[in-house]
């Protein structure tokens, strides 16, 4: 199965793969239903979750009913569990909208919800991170994980999002990052898929973060949490969730 979901992931264009996915998601669902791990985002339990990934495969970590990953589910809890996210009326901006998310979000009555990506078929607005369309100062929360690391220019992406960011308002930027790397790795005369693959984890992404991440949001002018969520959680439900223990959820502020 693992070799199957890499030959998939790496020769299915990611705008097919979202729309295929919805006719997956209750088969695979049905096939694997069972009492051992439970995705937090729809309360459904199964007796084991998918393999995922471009590169390396990791197993047991992609949900058979929401398509989640460890990630998701992490900031599904600390969104629910830490925030008024689901509770007070917010204005949104959702980058690269997750299939996890997305019809729940859109769904949230206190949401005023909008996504954008240049490719994504769930995008409401088609635009280049790099160069927005929206005014400064517009969004209560923006949602933007695992984009950065598919961003030539980080730094003016990041800008971006500090711009259209209300003050005292929240943004969440999870990127995959190598937490016992220092420094950010950036090639770009890397341009191979494969070499990119090999290099970077996955074919389309063009640096591996480092712990300097943070830091570097800070340099922009927000003001950044590095919440370890998973240590507010028990070990047991660490493993029921199919987390990812000691993952970083950076939540990012303005003055």
């Amino acid at each position: 199965m693992k070799s199957v979901f890499k030959f998939i992931l790496n020769t299915i264009p990611r705008p097919l793969l979202i729309r295929l996915s919805y006719l997956t998601r209750p088969i695979l669902a049905l096939a694997l239903k069972g009492n051992r791990y439970t995705d937090p985002i729809d309360g459904k339990s199964f007796r084991s979750f998918l393999p995922y990934g471009y590169s390396t495969q990791r197993n047991n970590v992609l949900s058979p009913s929401t398509l989640s990953l460890e990630r998701h589910r992490l900031l599904w809890l600390y969104l629910k569990n830490e925030t008024d996210f689901f509770t007070a009326p917010k204005k949104v901006l959702h980058f690269a909208p997750e299939q996890a998310f997305y019809q729940l979000f859109r769904n949230q009555k206190n949401l005023d919800y909008t996504t954008t990506d240049l490719l994504s078929p769930l995008a409401d607005v088609k635009a280049d991170i790099c160069n927005l369309p929206f005014e400064d100062n517009t969004y209560d929360v923006i949602l933007c994980n695992h984009v950065l690391e598919h961003i030539p220019d980080d730094t003016k992406a990041m800008q971006e999002l500090y711009r259209v960011l209300k003050p005292g308002g929240l943004g969440i930027f999870q990127i995959p990052q190598d937490l016992s790397r220092e420094t950010t790795f950036a090639d770009n005369s890397i341009t191979d898929p494969k070499e990119r693959a090999k290099i970077f984890g996955q074919y389309d992404h063009v640096r591996v973060y480092g712990r300097d991440y943070f830091e570097k949001l800070r340099s922009i002018g927000f003001e950044v949490q590095e919440v370890d969520y998973t240590k507010s959680l028990s070990p047991e439900l660490v493993e029921r969730y199919c987390l990812a223990p000691g993952e970083i959820i950076p939540v990012c502020s303005k003055k």
